[in-house]
């Protein structure tokens, strides 16, 4: 497969009147054509503000790329100016938000949301931009979508509502799908529905999709690579089935432990993680994960390790070997 994007040490930065937070901090990784890429961590790890980044969709102020590079089809985002970059929103990569109530334009009928993006960027009538967004509605599972074109957001459902979102963001054939947690605000029975969907659009569709989640149980059964991140840094990436089966990080294996199993008991208590991530105002100087981490020694107080290759596309930033809880 080809590498559709490329991103490279992209490094962004939030500047408050309480100092300088560092949200994501010299990241790496690659998208391949058609392939799905899930990217996992705790709220406040960066995994928002990566993508948001890669969309240049970070309000400046008070954000700003501080540096990096993001390639798409072997130009860099972040040297396109405005205009250009509108070309490549919705038309070539396209977003689905975590909350579809705040996304879609209450004022504004789903229908014409939908057929706008196809006469901006497709150059349709608004007769074609009509049927098309017909097509859209049905191919999300919207039933009676000719009854339902000229409805405002209020009137769907939730689940509803993130399959109108969907649509928009397939609207113009993307070749990249980026989702930003579409599924947190759902029940676990629509959150399944919605995954199946986008399952299926993506094979249908041959697009690559990056998914965020703080679930790593999403991730299994809809993603190739994964990539963990921790204080905007990744500190595990790798094959799925790697990640899964063999976790090399602390944080990794303790975000596995925290997850629930149908083959526990009931009164066995879950695990959790120890205290709370850092402040991304003033991170430690060491590793980030060191006040939580179980395996921690002194080197991960004084420096913070870099992504090295434990095995064959299986990478770790840390000192510390959790398979023998010996020193790297």
């Amino acid at each position: 497969m080809a590498t559709l994007l490329e991103v490279r040490d992209l490094t962004t930065r939030f500047h408050t009147l309480d100092g300088v937070v560092h949200a994501v901090n010299g990241i790496s990784y690659t998208l391949e054509e058609g392939q799905t890429l899930g990217i996992v961590g705790e709220s406040g790890c960066g995994k928002s503000a990566s993508v948001l980044s890669v969309m240049r969709l970070i309000p400046e102020p008070p954000g700003k790329i501080a540096a990096g590079q993001v390639i798409y089809r072997g130009q860099d985002l972040l040297k396109l100016n405005e205009s250009q970059m509108q070309h490549i929103r919705g038309k070539e990569i396209a977003m689905v938000f975590q909350d579809p109530m705040t996304s879609l334009n209450p004022v504004l009928t789903i229908g014409r949301q939908i057929s706008e993006a196809l006469i901006v960027h497709m150059g349709m009538t608004q007769k074609q931009a009509y049927q098309r967004t017909l097509e859209l509605l049905n191919m999300v599972g919207i039933p009676q979508a000719d009854s339902r074109y000229g409805d405002y957001p209020h009137q769907f459902s939730g689940g509803m509502r993130q399959r109108v979102m969907i649509a928009m963001a397939l609207a113009c054939m993307p070749s990249i799908l980026i989702a930003d947690e579409p599924t947190t605000a759902l029940d676990v029975t629509i959150q399944a529905q919605i995954i199946d969907l986008v399952k299926t659009l993506r094979d249908r569709l041959g697009m690559a999709v990056i998914w965020i989640t703080h679930d790593l149980g999403i991730i299994a059964g809809l993603a190739e690579k994964v990539i963990v991140m921790y204080a905007g840094f990744i500190v595990e990436r790798g094959d799925v089935d790697d990640i899964y089966d063999d976790p090399r990080h602390p944080y990794t294996l303790a975000l596995l432990k925290s997850l629930p199993r149908v083959d526990r008991s009931s009164k066995e208590r879950l695990a959790t993680i120890p205290g709370l991530p850092p402040d991304l105002l003033s991170l430690p100087p060491g590793c980030p994960f060191a006040p939580r981490c179980a395996y921690v020694i002194e080197r991960c107080r004084q420096e913070n390790p870099r992504l090295e290759i434990v095995d064959s596309h299986h990478e770790i930033a840390c000192w510390v070997d959790v398979g023998t809880g010996r020193e790297r």
